[in-house]
């Protein structure tokens, strides 16, 4: 079983190696050590650790995506399991309908998907083509982001591609440091559903929203293809693999950075901010108002 400071020492060692600004590194790990030296973590539980690291990783480097995070479910230790938390997202995915918790038609010929994670575009595919295709006839949409923590960065694009009229729509970049290699992200060109191109698009965000949703609400929003009604998210936006440091504790590596064709720049630290700012819980009445006005008018 490994003490509090190997714990620590092994998170920072993935740091070192993976995060996407690799500048900023010495300084994370300098203030790290400095606390280790003074003992501060020795005589912590797993779940105090994980949440005291976090904030001090976070006080030196502002980025939501870096933290360890305690899991009650034991983790593989073997070698061969690592791979970036891959699996288990996609594990995780499966047993949530690949993130799509309901579709719902509402008064006035108004649809609402409910996304609480976006997959990845080649397992969430199907689910995202059946969720648009029971929406197609619809005279508005609702995409309640309210409650999404979190996804995959193909599928944010898949999600965002049914929006626009075909697959020319250049929507980010991500750049990944392990490679040098910077990905282009455009819409896709071919579909499993209709496209919804021509009519109201709401998206409801919380401060709750996280990573993948507020990908789709911020590209959304940036390419003039939404209304986004709520809070202001959580501001992280760093493509992120988890590494197993022990058992029951993952460190979360930011290991990219997305760069928004729009605007040069993204979400990271300042959230995605609402085109018309009200409580999370009045977003769904503000927006279905908002829809019907227009569709009145």
């Amino acid at each position: 079983m490994l003490t509090n400071e190997q714990t620590v020492e092994r998170a920072l060692e993935r740091i070192g190696a993976g995060y996407v600004f690799p500048e900023k590194t010495v300084d994370i790990d300098a203030a790290i050590r400095r606390r280790l030296a003074a003992g501060e973590y020795d005589d912590l539980d797993g779940p105090t650790l994980c949440a005291t690291v976090t904030t001090h990783l976070q006080q030196v480097c502002p980025d939501r995506h870096l933290r360890l995070l305690w899991t009650d479910q034991p983790q593989s230790l073997e070698p061969e399991d690592e791979d970036g938390g891959q699996a288990a997202f996609l594990a995780l995915l499966r047993a949530e309908h690949q993130g799509i918790r309901r579709v719902e038609h509402l008064d006035g010929n108004i649809a609402l998907i409910d996304i609480r994670r976006i997959a990845s575009a080649d397992e969430g595919a199907t689910a995202i083509g059946a969720a648009m295709h029971l929406v197609a006839n619809s005279a508005a949409l609702v995409l309640d982001l309210r409650a999404c923590t979190g996804g995959a960065p193909s599928g944010a694009a898949m999600w965002c591609s049914y929006f626009f009229p075909d697959d020319e729509v250049h929507l980010n970049d991500i750049y990944e440091r392990s490679t040098g290699v910077t990905r282009q992200y455009w819409t896709t060109a071919h579909l499993p559903a209709p496209r919804y191109p021509d009519r109201p698009v709401y998206v409801l965000t919380s401060a709750t929203t996280f990573s993948g949703g507020e990908d789709v609400a911020y590209t959304l929003q940036a390419h003039g293809r939404a209304v986004l009604v709520g809070e202001t998210t959580r501001g992280g936006a760093h493509p992120t693999a988890r590494h197993v440091v022990t058992e029951h504790i993952l460190v979360t590596v930011p290991t990219a950075r997305t760069v928004n064709s729009v605007t040069g720049t993204n979400w990271e630290g300042v959230g995605v901010i609402p085109d018309v700012p009200v409580p999370a819980d009045d977003a769904l009445d503000t927006a279905l108002k908002a829809a019907r006005t227009r569709l009145d008018a």
